[in-house]
C-alpha cells in the first residue's frame, strides 16, 4: 500500500517541476524508493504502463517522474512521425520501444532487440499490455559477427547496465545469440529505418562495425542514437573513435544529447528538454550521441527531409 503522502510528494515533483525545492525533494524521494522499494505499476506521461520495482533506477524514475531520459524522450517525440520505422537495439524492458510504437502509429513499425531472456519476456509483456501491435521483438544481441556472447549484471539496482564486458562484481550472467544488425532485420526494415537506437552497454563499437557495410543502404534522413561508454570500450582495447569514425565516413555528423541520471536533474529536464548539440571534441564520459546527415550546430526537433539537408 502506497501512502497518500508519498503519492502527494510524487505528484508535486512530477507536475510542479518548477516548484520550490523540487530538485532536492526529487533526490530524497529517489533515495527513499531505492532503499524502501515499491512493487507497483508506473504510468508514464504518455499514458503507457509498466510494472516496476523501484530498487532499479529505470523503474524508479518511471514511477516517480513518468519518464526515462527526458531529453532523449522529448527529442524522439518531436523527431518521429506516423509511418516511420524504428529499430531499438538493447531495448531492455521496452520504454523506448513503447514510446516509438505510439509515435509511429499503426502505419509505422518498431523492431525491438534484447538479448536477455528475462528482459525480452518483460519486453514482450509490456508491448502487449500497451497494445503495441506494430512491434516485432527479437531475443538476440547486436554485434559484429554471428556467435554467442556472455552477459553480466553487475548490480540489481541498475538492470539496464547489463553488459557483455565482465565487471568487477557479477550478480548474474547469461548467454545469448549474437549477430550483426543487418542480419537481424529484414531488407525492408533496414532500408526504411528512420531511427536506429543502439544502447548496448559497451558493445556499441561492435554493433557499429556490424552495421557499417549496410550504412549506404539506409535512407538519406536515417538517424542513429548511440550510447557511447568510453570506460567499457577501453576495457576491450577500443575507444569512442571506433564508434564515431565508421559513421563519419558515411556522412554522419555527431551531436551530443544532454543526459544526467541524477534524480535532482530531472525536474529541470522535464521543464526544458534540450536538443542535441554538434560535438567535435573527444568523448571522455558516457554520452548519448545522435548521428545525422543533417549539418547544423544544433539538431532541431523538426524532421529533416533529404532535400533540406546541406
Amino acid at each position: 500500500m502506497i501512502s497518500p503522502l508519498l503519492h502527494a510528494l510524487r505528484a508535486y515533483v512530477r507536475h510542479l517541476p518548477a516548484g520550490p525545492g523540487t530538485p532536492r525533494l526529487a533526490a530524497r524521494l529517489s533515495n527513499h524508493l531505492k532503499h524502501h522499494p515499491l512493487t507497483t505499476t508506473a504510468r508514464t506521461v504518455d499514458g503507457t504502463v509498466f510494472p516496476v520495482v523501484t530498487s532499479d533506477v529505470i523503474q524508479r524514475y518511471l514511477w516517480l517522474f513518468g519518464v526515462w531520459e527526458p531529453h532523449l524522450t522529448a527529442w524522439m517525440r518531436s523527431r518521429l512521425a506516423p509511418g516511420d520505422m524504428v529499430v531499438d537495439a538493447g531495448a531492455h524492458t521496452g520504454y523506448f520501444t513503447v514510446l516509438a510504437s505510439r509515435l509511429v502509429g499503426q502505419t509505422g513499425r518498431v523492431v525491438a532487440i534484447e538479448p536477455s531472456p528475462a528482459f525480452h519476456q518483460a519486453l514482450t509483456e509490456n508491448v502487449a499490455a500497451n497494445g503495441c501491435g506494430n512491434v516485432r521483438t527479437v531475443n538476440a544481441a547486436v554485434s559484429d559477427a554471428p556467435g554467442r556472447l556472455t552477459f553480466y549484471l553487475e548490480r540489481s539496482t541498475n538492470l539496464g547496465g547489463t553488459t557483455s564486458v565482465r565487471p568487477r562484481t557479477v550478480e548474474a550472467e547469461f548467454e545469448a545469440d549474437a549477430a550483426p544488425l543487418p542480419d537481424l532485420l529484414t531488407k525492408e526494415e533496414l532500408a526504411t529505418a528512420r531511427l536506429i537506437k543502439i544502447d548496448v552497454e559497451g558493445g556499441e563499437a561492435a554493433a557499429v562495425r556490424g552495421l557499417a557495410p549496410a550504412l549506404n543502404r539506409l535512407r538519406d534522413d536515417a538517424e542513429l542514437v548511440v550510447e557511447v561508454t568510453p570506460r567499457t570500450l577501453a576495457k576491450q582495447g577500443q575507444s569512442p573513435d571506433d564508434v564515431l569514425n565508421p559513421l563519419r565516413e558515411h556522412g554522419f555528423h555527431a551531436y551530443r544529447m544532454p543526459n544526467d541520471y541524477t534524480a535532482s536533474s530531472y525536474p529541470a529536464a522535464l521543464r526544458h528538454p534540450a536538443p542535441p548539440v554538434r560535438w567535435r571534441g573527444p568523448i571522455m564520459e558516457m554520452s548519448d550521441l545522435v548521428f545525422s546527415r543533417a549539418d547544423a550546430e544544433i539538431l532541431p526537433p523538426e524532421r529533416h527531409q533529404a532535400g533540406q539537408q546541406s
